[in-house]
């Protein structure tokens, strides 16, 4: 009985603990220039932020034509993706950064997939049975999470927008997600 007290206690403050993440979050909410909230560059790049504010946060979402994005600064680098994993819709914006063979990798925090943050590719840890002692290694299921390309200038942070003329797995949960849709307050 103390077991199931105890595991309910667990669970209890694991949730509070995730609520606190994902209301935690910086939000900034760029529109397209027709509707007068972002502010779009000549070039076609949108604003999401100053670098100093974005280096101190590590994270900051934004949305960009309705598209919610993250963008992270990790070990002097800026990346941007997709803020819903490809797998399931997750909130990338509230999971850790792990090195995986040397590549930066934001962790979904509901099932735990692995994406690069340079690439959007999904990794995996497999063994090959045909080996004599077969051994996980880590392998790439290609790329998953559509990524953004980042451009700072004079202390700020652009990003371009998204060619939609090539298809990421992410796409499926940027387009439910788009407007607070019917999964936008997480599982």
């Amino acid at each position: 009985m103390l077991d199931i007290i105890i595991l309910s206690l667990h669970f209890f403050i694991c949730f509070l603990i995730s609520i606190a993440i994902w209301y935690g979050t910086k939000d900034v909410d760029s529109q397209s220039s027709s509707t007068g909230g972002a502010e779009m560059e000549p070039d076609g790049l949108i604003f999401i932020g100053k670098e100093e504010d974005i280096k101190k946060s590590q994270r900051i979402t934004a949305k960009i034509n309705d598209r919610e994005i993250v963008v992270f600064y990790h070990e002097g680098k800026f990346h941007a993706l997709d803020s819903r994993c490809y797998h399931e819709g997750g909130p990338l914006c509230n999971g850790e950064i792990e090195d995986i063979d040397g590549q930066a990798c934001i962790v979904c925090p509901w099932h735990k997939f692995k994406i690069t943050l340079e690439t959007g590719e999904g990794l995996y840890e497999g063994i090959n049975p045909l080996e004599p002692s077969p051994t996980p290694k880590w392998q790439s299921k290609g790329v998953k999470q559509r990524v953004h390309k980042v451009t700072i200038d004079n202390g700020n942070v652009y990003v371009s927008p998204p060619d939609l003329s090539v298809s990421f797995d992410s796409d499926y949960f940027a387009d439910k997600y788009k407007n607070g849709g019917e999964l936008a307050m997480g599982k």
